[in-house]
């Protein structure tokens, strides 16, 4: 018995659906959104970690009772505010500085945003301030005054700098009456955090419980 060949299909004649799978061309991924670099510094400048991120909204705060005449709502003194967290990293007077850039990766690395950190020097200044400096203290004190990176500086200029959440201090010279006070006017400054890197029995001995 004899059957009839099946007509074959010709390949213009497929399923649209069938013809628009096999044409269509996968689109091509759209990268991922990262945290964008900081902007390109200097040779020489910090330009690590990422920019400095939106800060966080304001929580809601509870509506303050009324206060009475007779008494007065009691103002919020320095007092009042949590003292930052101190942390020590044993560090020779040579190696200060090294142990502090460490330092200051690591913070970035956790994700804490430059512009929060500040790194002081009691004894020479730290290789990108002195090479900051050289293009003139106006555009030195602009990158501080920007506070969009870290920012590096001596203990000798303690009156120039402004607080920020978190202050290292490499000793790396000699701690004297001035050194001393410098680092006590750190921890006023420090908003969440103090990290002094030196030689922990002479910082101990010059702070005492002061720190």
């Amino acid at each position: 018995m004899h059957f009839p060949e099946e007509p074959q299909i010709p390949e213009s004649a497929q399923s649209p659906r069938v013809a628009s799978a096999a044409g269509r061309v996968a689109p091509t991924p759209r990268p991922v959104p990262g945290p964008r670099s900081a902007a390109t510094p200097r040779p020489g400048s910090p330009g690590r970690g990422p920019a400095r991120p939106a800060p966080p909204a304001p929580r809601p705060h509870p509506a303050p009772a009324p206060a009475s005449a007779a008494a007065p709502a009691a103002q919020e003194g320095p007092q009042d505010r949590a003292a930052a967290q101190f942390q020590l990293i044993p560090a020779p007077v040579g190696g200060a500085v090294d142990a502090a850039d460490e330092a200051v990766d690591l913070l970035l690395d956790s994700g804490r945003a430059p512009g929060d950190i500040l790194v002081l020097t009691t004894g020479e200044q730290h290789p990108w301030a002195a090479h900051e400096l050289s293009f003139g203290e106006a555009a030195y004190w602009a990158q501080h005054d920007a506070g969009d990176d870290v920012f590096f500086a001596g203990t000798a200029h303690a009156g120039r700098y402004a607080p920020r959440p978190v202050i290292v201090v490499a000793v790396n010279g000699d701690l004297d009456d001035a050194s001393v006070s410098a680092l006590s006017d750190a921890r006023e400054r420090a908003g969440v955090l103090l990290i002094v890197c030196g030689e922990p029995q002479s910082i101990n001995a010059a702070l005492g419980a002061g720190v």
